[in-house]
């Protein structure tokens, strides 16, 4: 349906925004682990209110984002209520995706997990909030095998999922190249340079097979039976011995430059001879028979610690198992968990070291203890109990190294770092129990009104004198319980400088008071009220 001059998904209450309430985030300081002085957090709360909260302090700082909302599939999962109406779980979506947006960096990228049936609901969805040119790729996870209750059922057996990359913006994007270990050795590699360390001109070339009977000991026939009977020998061999091994290809002369046009000609006309061509910033070519020179080595990569037959990764994951999870970081998480070395290849393609992570749909928690094993900095929110009984536990073995599970080895984790434990905190503002008004909640200390007063109205809370936070270097707020009038006025701005404005928000102030053009006063609870909304249902 064409909207506003674009193309957009409509339903039933999309356009029922309420601002939500920036609430703030209480450390609970007893289920904080490890190291004080990490970054890490792990918030327990609903997610689009956290999301919220967050905006002010990491607004444009989130490298890399991962989700795994539910998939709306109409079972009842013991962990989550996932079965939701249609409508409403676009609009949950929207929320979160629109807020999600705001906290990915400038070159940032997100990756939403997702099953047949929403794909193209969600990616419409993201088509609206980052612009359908910003869309990446779509990959298909392959999670399954065509076995056991699902293989009895005539028609297709659903085995994959999906993941929709996207980047805040495409022309900024610059992803890290990953490669992916092949489970066979490329067998048009048959030749080998048994002299590789003389100069080119001398090389010696003979077959593959004829360089690992040499090498063995053997005659050509007792090797050729012994890689037929057990040809993980000759993909050994060939891994150890991948700068020698050899094939040739020939180049499209079309495609090439002039200069590699003229060394195919010239070794064209003299075959018996290696031609050679030197390029900067760009490898160096041989040439013999008028065909290209490939050499072995440059398809091993280390993946894992492990030098292996490499290729570039593409958009099917059929190579990441996801049997056997029931065990990985020790917690239990049936139909939800998700493979470590799946967030593994998220983060090693969207992120650096020290670098920002972010899941909003933590749970048993999995993306948040990658990212801690891979020394990504990170936020992890979850809204059940799993905040608790898998999050914090999963973490807690991380940083005590008691974790061998997942990508552990891989990474060759030891233990170490930390996380903080947040709580949101209620709302602000409560309605009385008595009168049909508003008053500041009861669990509220002062320090606590000051900080969600300063995030409701944009200030940076950093208390300092008289003066609870700041949003420039020119613009302060103060916030009292104590009655305000001219006299209290001038004794608190008596530091302002001319060119310097202050906001003032108090719950008891003089009806008439007369104020300088530079300070403003406030009422605590009346000016707060059509900022957000209270105590309001968000999800």
């Amino acid at each position: 349906m064409e909207h506003k001059g674009k193309l957009e998904l409509t339903w039933v209450g999309k356009y029922d925004d309420k601002v939500i309430e920036p609430r703030i985030l209480v450390e609970d300081r007893e289920k904080s682990y490890g190291d004080p002085h990490s970054e890490n957090m792990l918030i327990h709360g609903d997610n689009l209110i956290a999301l919220q909260a967050l905006q002010q302090d990491f607004a444009g700082k989130i490298k890399c984002i991962y989700i795994d909302p539910p998939f709306n599939t109409g079972q009842a999962f013991e962990n989550y209520d996932d079965n939701l109406e249609m409508s409403i779980w676009l609009s949950l979506m929207r929320k979160r995706i629109q807020l999600l947006h705001e906290l990915l960096s400038d070159d940032g990228t997100m990756f939403v997990h997702i099953d047949d049936a929403y794909l193209p609901y969600i990616t419409i969805l993201l088509d609206e909030v980052f612009g359908r040119h910003n869309r990446l790729y779509l990959i298909t996870f392959k999670q399954g095998a065509a076995t056991g209750h699902k293989a009895i059922n005539p028609g297709c057996v659903t085995t994959t999922n999906f993941i929709i990359m996207v980047a805040k913006d495409k022309a900024l994007w610059k992803p890290n190249r990953v490669y992916t270990k092949k489970t066979a050795r490329d067998t048009r590699y048959t030749k080998f340079i048994t002299n590789i360390q003389d100069p080119f001109s001398e090389w010696n070339i003979v077959t593959l097979a004829e360089a690992y009977a040499s090498a063995k000991g053997l005659s050509l026939s007792d090797a050729r039976k012994e890689i037929k009977e057990n040809p993980k020998l000759m993909d050994d061999f060939v891994i150890s011995n991948a700068a020698s091994v050899i094939r040739t290809a020939r180049p499209d002369m079309k495609s090439v430059g002039k200069d590699i046009q003229e060394k195919i000609k010239e070794s064209l006309e003299d075959s018996t001879n290696i031609y050679y061509l030197h390029r900067e910033n760009n490898p160096d070519m041989y040439f013999i028979k008028g065909e290209r020179i490939l050499f072995y080595k440059d398809k091993l990569r280390e993946i894992d610690g492990e030098l292996v037959t490499a290729e570039p990764l593409t958009t099917l994951w059929d190579d990441i198992l996801s049997n056997n999870l029931h065990n990985e970081g020790g917690v239990s998480f049936p139909k939800g968990k998700k493979p470590e070395h799946l967030i593994k290849r998220v983060l090693e393609i969207a992120s650096n070291e020290q670098e920002w992570f972010l899941d909003s749909f933590l749970g048993s928690g999995t993306s948040i203890a990658v990212a801690h094993k891979m020394n990504r900095k990170y936020i992890g929110i979850e809204m059940g109990e799993q905040a608790y009984t898998h999050c914090k536990k999963r973490l807690d073995a991380i940083v005590s190294g008691e974790d061998s599970s997942g990508i552990t080895k891989a990474v060759n984790w030891q233990g170490g770092g930390g996380y903080h434990f947040y709580e949101l905190a209620p709302s602000l503002l409560v309605k009385n129990e008595r009168l049909p008004i508003y008053q500041i909640n009861p669990e509220y200390t002062f320090e606590m009104l000051c900080e969600a007063i300063c995030k409701i109205e944009g200030f940076k809370y950093k208390p300092d004198g008289v003066y609870h936070g700041h949003s420039s270097e020119k613009r302060f707020i103060h916030i009292t319980k104590e009655f305000v009038n001219a006299e209290y006025i001038r004794s608190i701005a008596t530091t302002l400088g001319e060119d310097q404005s202050l906001l003032v928000y108090s719950t008891k102030v003089q009806s008439d008071l007369r104020l300088p053009e530079n300070i403003e006063v406030k009422r605590i609870p009346k000016d707060l009220l059509d900022k957000c909304t209270f105590e309001s249902e968000v999800r």
